[in-house]
């Protein structure tokens, strides 16, 4: 398992140099300034990897851009409208520009409208640190009262709306537009944000576009770049949806193991593949993440390795963001599955062996709660999610005590 580490540029926080004192292996990047649509050039690709490549005196880090996260896919080709066909060919183009430059595994989502959604950024711990947290009764606060969906209600429980509107005429105008801030904030890193009314535009343009059609939109998606992905030798991984369930009245189509093998099937390459979130597929109870990994671990080619707190056993609840080992999915036992899949690819030969990883989001503790980092992504918290994650790792690859190293299938 390769050790990654997320950084979103030189405007991030949290520095190269910060990333190689948590010994980190290898960076997951991304052009986050160029407009969704746009082709990612040589030239911007080369800087992106400048950077990394030092350190802040200008000495060289000895780091190296390994995964794409994430090249956007543009609304239009989700919706199959606009310039959809002409944002499929700049696609493949970046794709060609990214494998010139030796970066192999690129990471992407297909959640319309927004890219993930938190109604809280800092949620305060007992422990005095924050993280990220989703509060069910407080999105349907933002759906029915501050966005004013229309239908909003009817998708919500019975229990779920009265209590919304409990927490609605409580809330103070700050912590109004702060929740509809959290909601809209978008993709992590991106320069992009969106009002409440372009919402509210993008949600109208998606009124008849059902799960069905958001699936046979991806598959045409991918029938398009995975040939192109091949020929450059470029694996591709999809990001589940965040949550893993349906908001805003829009589809999901990757939230669950039946949507990752549809959708695996249908496009029956290898370049084709999944990002292995098990904080965004933690949230629901149904999903069982160690046997998704020992099940469709051949085509995971990245992992994001945090974990979730279930607050409810519901399908669709509140959750928060655990410590790493500290939530309600079995981080030991997802481990093993992983080191389990690598040792069938080193018995096959294939150039994959290593699986790149990183500690996904963290909870802002110590001196991460002054430095106001990206949300999720301070230095501390993910420092120490990581250091539990290699220590997992480590132990199970022991020699004496290697159980993992052994075909569980």
């Amino acid at each position: 398992m390769r050790r990654t580490w997320r950084w979103f540029g030189p405007q991030d926080r949290v520095s190269v140099d910060d990333m190689l004192q948590a010994s980190v292996e290898g960076v997951v990047s991304a052009l986050h300034h160029v407009p969704t649509g746009t082709v990612w050039s040589a030239e911007e690709i080369s800087k992106r990897q400048a950077e990394i490549g030092r350190k802040t005196d200008g000495s060289p880090s000895g780091l190296a851009w390994e995964v794409v996260e994430s090249l956007p896919v543009s609304e239009d080709i989700k919706k199959q409208s606009g310039d959809w066909r002409a944002h499929i060919e700049t696609y493949k183009e970046s794709l060609a520009n990214l494998a010139a430059a030796g970066i192999s595994t690129v990471c992407y989502n297909f959640m319309p409208v927004l890219d993930w959604t938190r109604t809280d950024l800092a949620w305060r711990l007992p422990t005095g640190g924050t993280c990220m947290r989703f509060d069910y009764a407080d999105f349907a606060a933002f759906d029915i009262h501050i966005l004013k969906r229309d239908g909003a209600r009817d998708d919500f429980p019975s229990e779920i709306a009265c209590e919304a509107d409990e927490r609605f005429a409580a809330m103070s105008e700050e912590r109004k537009t702060q929740l509809a801030t959290n909601v809209v904030f978008g993709l992590p890193g991106a320069a992009e944000h969106m009002t409440l009314d372009q919402v509210k535009t993008h949600l109208g343009e998606y009124s008849d576009v059902t799960p069905e059609r958001l699936r046979a939109h991806l598959i045409d998606f991918l029938s398009e770049v995975v040939p192109v992905a091949e020929k450059l030798d470029i694996r591709m991984c999809c990001h589940p949806d965040d949550p893993p369930f349906g908001l805003l009245g829009l589809p999901r189509v990757m939230s669950t193991e039946a949507d990752y093998r549809t959708v695996l099937e249908a496009v029956p390459s290898l370049s084709n593949g999944i990002t292995l979130c098990s904080g965004s597929l933690g949230a629901r109870p149904d999903n069982d993440l160690p046997g998704m990994m020992e099940r469709l671990g051949d085509r995971v080619h990245f992992l994001h390795l945090r974990n979730v707190k279930r607050e409810t056993e519901a399908m669709r609840g509140s959750f928060h963001e655990a410590e790493h080992l500290g939530g309600d999915t079995d981080m030991v036992a997802l481990i093993a599955a992983v080191l389990a899949e690598e040792s069938k690819r080193r018995a096959a030969g294939r150039a994959d062996q290593s699986i790149p990883f990183r500690p996904d989001h963290g909870q802002d503790i110590m001196d991460d709660l002054g430095r106001r980092a990206q949300p999720g992504y301070p230095a501390i918290g993910r420092m120490k999610g990581l250091a539990e994650l290699r220590g997992i790792v480590t132990a199970l690859s022991h020699d004496r005590f290697g159980a993992a190293r052994t075909d569980r299938s």
